[in-house]
């Protein structure tokens, strides 16, 4: 679940999501008020075992308006509730770096996004959900994307993509193992 960047994943390379049993749900230039509108037709009634969401750039651009770190963490943990609700295991991925936004530059992500993925951590831990973190082994120096791994310093080379499917395939099967909490 989320948006150009998974939607790019399924563009790119199709193959990961055919031949694993996975459904990509992204949406270009989604951000999470809109994911969590979609949630219930997009991931629920799929009734998937296990729902991996990345989400939050787009917010942190104000895509659909100025959104808070805050705002973004309700959004992430209302989606994150509603599968649980659902009997859907939750894995919550932390935003990839990006040092900025070719789209709105000046938004200053290589701050903020640290700054969240910290909360959605902080949240998984709390409440026993799986946390996937992209950012550590994808960021440079700057809390931008290291650069054969992205087109733009915002979205993936097939390269970029092929580092996470390793990181997500680790994470759904974590996913799996656990006993989920009431």
């Amino acid at each position: 679940m989320g948006n150009s960047i998974t939607q790019g994943w399924v563009e790119l390379h199709p193959a990961f999501f055919t031949q694993n049993p996975y459904v990509g749900r992204g949406i270009s230039g989604q951000t999470t008020p809109q994911m969590l509108i979609r949630f219930r037709q997009d991931v629920i009634a799929l009734q998937p075992k296990v729902v991996v969401i990345l989400a939050g750039t787009n917010d942190i651009a104000g895509n659909t308006g100025p959104s808070t770190l805050e705002m973004i963490m309700d959004n992430l943990s209302s989606m994150a509730e509603l599968a649980k609700c659902n009997g859907i295991r939750v894995v919550l991925c932390s935003v990839l770096p990006a040092y900025d936004y070719p789209w709105k530059p000046g938004m200053e992500p290589n701050i903020k996004i640290p700054k969240l993925n910290a909360m959605i951590k902080s949240y998984c831990e709390k409440k026993g959900f799986v946390y996937l973190d992209y950012f550590s082994p994808m960021a440079n120096e700057k809390n931008g994307m290291i650069a054969d791994l992205t087109t733009d310093g915002v979205h993936c080379t097939l390269k970029g993509y092929q580092t996470m499917e390793q990181l997500v395939e680790v994470a759904i099967k974590q996913s799996l193992r656990q006993k989920i909490r009431k």
